[in-house]
């Protein structure tokens, strides 16, 4: 899956929120927290971690490629 992104960068669980991943900024937050998901290869913990152009977000089975 490919994100484009439309700013400089976009929120970690904002990310979550608008691909649809999660059903509430409430739960991306919490699946971050949880240690779910990996950016770049490794766990990021951070909710509001800034992701920008060039990063690869995985979470359970979604592989997310920003441009």
């Amino acid at each position: 899956m490919k994100y484009e992104l439309k700013d400089e960068f976009i929120e970690l669980y904002k990310l979550l929120k608008v691909l649809d991943l999660v059903d509430s900024g409430a739960e991306a937050k919490m699946i971050i927290a949880d240690g779910h998901v990996e950016r770049n290869g490794s766990v990021e913990l951070r909710k509001r971690a800034k992701i920008v152009r060039g990063d690869v977000i995985e979470v359970a089975d979604a592989k997310i490629e920003v441009f």
